[in-house]
């Protein structure tokens, strides 16, 4: 299987087919790179375990150990850090696979929470490489700073336009500024990336429609969003993995909600999210919001009722 196609599976959150492909043979150049977009998918799907199991015992490839080291949660902080400082002038390891220990370590810190030593990581070699470009990009949405996302982002589309993964970055920084691009019309970037993506017969991605059916929910086109969710859902269903669907279903969540015409169908997709993706984003924000509105209401003391005095 050609690699630029296990890339671009990967890039495009084709995981279960990312997943169900087989490896080259252990001597082929693209056995390594292969194998570590294979565990890289389980990673992403939540699949630590068999992660781990993937990743030979004795090897000695930085990228592997990297993957390994994610998959371990918050133990393989010390190891991802030891790995950025030991590819620091390393002649033996590939440059795509400095660039996964980069990717690989800054993620690890973002979900710790250092997010300052993720932005440090992923500058670290000066000149940024196409998948570290466009985590730093993301990472700056997060913390909404758009115009940042954008200028990390610009010479790396320069040198490389035609890069998925920088093409993905792009749309994103699009759906948080509204960008209308040339056509005038409210996110066509985003819009036209994932038209565009969809419709690649060789890709089969719950993920490309769930990020579609996003940009049309924002443009207001829940018919057609919906239409789209449904697809996501058939393809992770027919797949079997649960595990990528949480993004599905806040999406549902959020269609549901403002179409209204299912009375009952945004509680009960609400209840599916709180039960199978407890710790999702859109779940964590709405329960913050819940208490603090609660604390609120506590001091709240209502006033005695008005008496009219005759």
């Amino acid at each position: 299987m050609d690699l630029y196609f296990i890339r671009q599976q990967f890039t495009l959150g084709a995981y279960p087919a990312l997943i169900a492909l087989p490896l080259p043979d252990p001597s082929s150049s693209d056995y390594i790179p292969t194998l570590v977009y294979k565990i890289r998918a389980h990673l992403a799907l939540g699949d630590n375990t068999i992660a781990l199991t993937l990743v030979p015992a004795d090897t000695e490839n930085v990228a592997l150990r990297a993957a390994a080291a994610l998959a371990t949660g918050e133990q393989g902080l010390e190891t991802l850090r030891d790995l950025c400082v030991e590819i620091e002038g390393d002649e033996d390891s590939e440059e795509w696979e400095k660039e996964i220990v980069q990717v690989l370590a800054a993620t690890a810190f973002v979900r710790a929470g250092e997010i300052e030593e993720a932005l440090e990581t992923l500058s670290a070699e000066g000149k940024t490489g196409d998948e570290p470009a466009a985590l730093l990009s993301q990472i700056y949405l997060s913390l909404a700073r758009p115009a940042l996302a954008q200028k990390v982002l610009a010479p790396a589309l320069k040198a490389n336009p035609d890069a998925l993964v920088l093409q993905l970055a792009e749309s994103a920084i699009s759906l948080v500024t509204g960008s209308q691009g040339t056509s005038g019309e409210p996110y066509a970037p985003a819009l036209s990336f994932y038209n565009e993506q969809v419709a690649n017969p060789s890709i089969s991605s719950a993920a490309l429609l769930v990020g579609r059916a996003v940009v049309r929910i924002l443009r207001g086109e829940l018919s057609a969003a919906q239409s789209d969710l449904e697809e996501a859902e058939s393809i992770l269903s027919r797949a079997k993995c649960e595990q990528g669907s949480s993004d599905m279903l806040a999406a549902m969540v959020v269609a549901a909600g403002l179409s209204g015409t299912k009375k009952g169908e945004a509680d009960e997709l609400w209840s599916r999210l709180l039960k199978q993706h407890p710790s999702h984003p859109l779940v964590a924000d709405i329960g913050a919001k819940d208490l603090l509105f609660n604390e609120c209401a506590s001091k709240f003391e209502v006033p005695p009722r008005a008496v009219a005095v005759v």
